[in-house]
């Protein structure tokens, strides 16, 4: 658990707007990911939440080296990958995978399942004792689906069942890290579950690493045991499952955590942070901390200073904040108090 895997050190990717009628060119940058640390160690499980469009799945993809990043470090067990071509790549690929959002998008109509399965070991020149097509049976037995559909098609099966075999593919290659990108979003409540289970299953019985991105909180907690929040393509908070959850110190890790129904039905009530305002774009982020805009505790430090991730009072060894005012640590079924005019 102590030996590193993956580190992102300084991670940014800028997608280009172009403009111009005659002459095509570059007028703006949409800021998807800007200067991202981040460290998953071999065998464990890091979870990466927040809102929509704050980067979490271009970091996902940067990590697999599935998009270019613009500048920043990536390295895997040690070795620098950032910028390898393809055939440095290629050792590599196989220890990295990923399981994609949406099941049946990410799977090819025209292949059966055994096809889809197999076709990761035919491209690495694979061949496992007993055949590939004997190890596809395996992996299908693996994640719960009957090895005797390994000749239908992807459409043949329901939502749940194609994410299995989205998991079956990406073990086909017994990788050390999967990256998944929110894998059971696109699912039913009950079958968001039984994948989310047989994940960890595969996580404590291969030793598997993941990066586990998902912007339901709830899901991540079951699931990882550190967690990242992410927002406007920053990190802005970072430590393990309790201490996170538990004592949160950004504002807006606040903000989230307060809007996470209660499942216990005698659980002490938590009053709702509302957040003022619409999330800034990404193409012209706010100076200083991203949050500020939106910040009941903003002061003028925070337009013109960014925080950078440090370690505060009260939290773990390994929770880190960016913050300049962090908030305090509270218990369950304390009142949160903001500032009157956000009321």
């Amino acid at each position: 658990m102590t030996d590193t895997l993956l580190e992102i050190s300084g991670l940014t990717k800028h997608f280009p707007v172009m403009g111009g009628l005659l002459v095509r060119r570059q007028v703006a940058a949409v800021h998807a990911v800007d200067g991202v640390d981040l460290t998953v160690r071999a065998g464990e499980s890091l979870g990466l939440v927040g809102e929509s469009g704050c980067g979490k799945s271009t970091t996902g993809r940067l990590a697999a080296r599935l998009l270019e990043p613009t500048s920043g470090t990536i390295r895997y067990r040690g070795r620098d990958i950032t910028h390898a071509g393809r055939r440095e790549l290629r050792p590599i690929r196989s220890e990295i995978q990923m399981i994609f959002q949406d099941p049946y998008s990410s799977l090819n109509p025209r292949h059966t399942v055994g096809g889809i399965i197999r076709g990761p070991m035919e491209i690495n020149g694979i061949d496992p004792p007993g055949g590939r097509d004997r190890r596809v049976r395996e992996l299908l037995e693996i994640v719960g689906l009957n090895p005797e559909h390994y000749n239908r098609f992807p459409h043949e099966f329901s939502g749940g069942q194609r994410q299995r075999i989205g998991v079956a593919r990406a073990l086909a290659l017994q990788p050390r890290l999967i990256i998944a990108d929110e894998p059971v979003s696109a699912l039913d409540v009950s079958i968001q579950a039984q994948v989310v289970n047989l994940l960890q299953r595969l996580q404590r019985e291969l030793g598997i690493a993941f990066l586990f991105i998902a912007h339901d909180l709830a899901v991540v907690r079951h699931f990882s045991e550190r967690v990242a929040v992410m927002y406007l393509g920053k990190i802005v908070e970072i430590g393990d499952r309790e201490s996170l959850y538990e004592r949160p110190r950004h504002p807006y890790t606040h903000a989230l955590l307060s809007a996470v129904p209660e499942a216990e039905l005698d659980a002490p009530p938590r009053e709702r942070i509302r957040l003022a305002g619409d999330v800034p774009s990404p193409i012209d982020p706010p100076s200083g901390c991203r949050f500020r805009t939106r910040c009941w505790k903003a002061q003028d430090r925070c337009a013109t200073e960014e925080p950078p991730l440090t370690r505060v009072e009260g939290g773990g060894e390994e929770h880190l904040t960016a913050c300049h005012f962090p908030e305090r640590p509270f218990t369950r079924g304390e009142d949160v108090v903001l500032d009157p005019a956000l009321s």
